[in-house]
């Protein structure tokens, strides 16, 4: 491999190593000195993740012997947000789709609240930032920003100012960009998702104060493998390049074999070489919440190769024949392990030849499957029809058939519980 496709690689490894996981721990800790350990909580009034993470708030205080303390911050800068124009109405959605799984509610009457709705949210929360009663308040004012009411505040518009001010001045010094984020001593924690590991971490270092579950497990989807699944189709929206994508196949195909759910490979070009921005910050935050949640699931992740450019685009081109040869699956697996698990050096034919033998796929048989085949023109059209979904990142899913509702489409490797739950649903 060239020498900056082993800089990246190199890099990549470290970010998603428990080692620099801990390093950033200990780095908290000696700075936090003499001070009480505290959880941080940055509420975005107009983020519907944080409206549901800031429902358990109360129940983590009553838990874990900590303090937990709020922030307001801004909507992040759109370079921060992958696509733009579809994040929001994506958030929406989304949580609406899993509030009820989790034990939150979310059923707002309006998708985006109007700005003097958000500035009267703001100022309703600026001067309670250091009460007990913030979270319980914090929900009142969530539902009424999300059902359009006016709400009524005892601050003006310039202190809610500069709680804003002070909230993103504090994100960025620690590290962030993003609503919905709990950070403790060096960690991050987006939302709801990620409450799980918050809580493991709390309990690890002995704040907990009681034996029991979970505050916020991640729900328990329905099994289906006493179903029949087969008239229902799972369209798989993977990227060959995707930390995330790599960490949620295994389950992903675990999915497939239990339920015998039809399935359509549609991979994408990485987000990054179609053109959306990752700030550095932001990729630094993905590799290493990548690498976090491998070891909650027990993936194997980290000896990674980077395929960022011609790479992945060589990988591709083989892929309509695996296609070909009804082994599209079985590729993409192989691929994934060889670049995220294994380090194999995938960006050299002897890589890709060693990922077909993988595969099970006869190397001279995968180029003649591959001959006359537009790859290009099979990823874009993937890829349209995922962006129709208003989805831009990997991996993406999309379940149809079964009942004759229209097809549902999610993002995420948190999403492959609600996935089966959708599966079963249409049966």
């Amino acid at each position: 491999m060239n020498l900056k496709t082993r800089l990246r690689s190199t890099a990549m490894r470290y970010f998603a190593s428990p080692g620099y996981a801990e390093k950033l721990r200990n780095k908290a800790r000696r700075q936090r000195g003499n001070e009480p350990a505290t959880v941080h909580y940055f509420h975005q009034v107009d983020d519907p993740y944080s409206h549901l993470a800031v429902q358990k708030v109360d129940q983590l205080r009553a838990t874990y012997d900590l303090a937990f303390q709020p922030h307001l911050v801004c909507k992040p800068d759109p370079t921060y947000r992958g696509s733009a124009d579809h994040f929001d109405q994506w958030a929406w959605r989304d949580a609406r789709s899993v509030a009820a799984d989790y034990g939150t509610n979310f059923d707002p009457s309006n998708e985006t609240p109007g700005a003097d709705l958000i500035i009267q949210a703001n100022q309703a929360l600026s001067g309670i930032l250091h009460h007990e009663t913030f979270a319980e308040t914090a929900i009142e004012v969530g539902q009424a920003l999300w059902s359009g009411q006016q709400i009524s505040s005892t601050s003006d518009r310039q202190a809610a100012e500069k709680a804003l001010d002070q909230g993103n001045a504090l994100r960025q010094k620690l590290g962030h960009y993003q609503g919905a984020m709990f950070y403790f001593e060096g960690e991050w924690f987006w939302g709801i998702d990620r409450l799980r590991l918050l809580e493991e971490r709390l309990t690890e270092e002995g704040f907990r104060n009681a034996d029991g579950p979970l505050c916020v497990p991640e729900p328990t989807p329905i099994d289906t493998s006493h179903m029949d699944c087969g008239n229902v189709l799972l369209e798989y929206f993977p990227s060959l390049r995707s930390p995330y994508t790599a960490i949620g196949h295994q389950r992903v195909l675990d999915l497939i074999a239990r339920s015998g759910v039809g399935v359509k490979v549609r991979p994408v070009m990485p987000m990054l070489m179609r053109g959306i921005p990752a700030p550095r910050e932001k990729q630094r935050y993905i590799i290493t919440d990548s690498g976090r949640e491998a070891r909650a699931h027990g993936v194997p992740f980290g000896r990674i190769v980077d395929p960022f450019g011609e790479p992945v685009r060589q990988a591709f081109a083989l892929f309509p024949g695996a296609a070909a040869l009804g082994q599209e699956l079985d590729y993409v697996t192989a691929y994934l392990r060889a670049a995220w698990f294994d380090g194999v050096d995938i960006t050299n034919k002897a890589g890709l030849q060693r990922v077909a033998d993988k595969a099970g796929i006869e190397w001279q048989a995968l180029l003649e499957a591959t001959q006359n085949n537009d790859w290009q023109a099979i990823l874009d059209d993937n890829l349209n029809t995922m962006l129709e979904a208003h989805l831009w990142g990997v991996p993406s899913f999309r379940v149809s058939g079964g009942n004759d509702e229209p097809p549902y489409a999610c993002w995420g490797q948190d999403r492959i519980w609600r996935v089966e739950n959708e599966i079963a649903r249409r049966l």
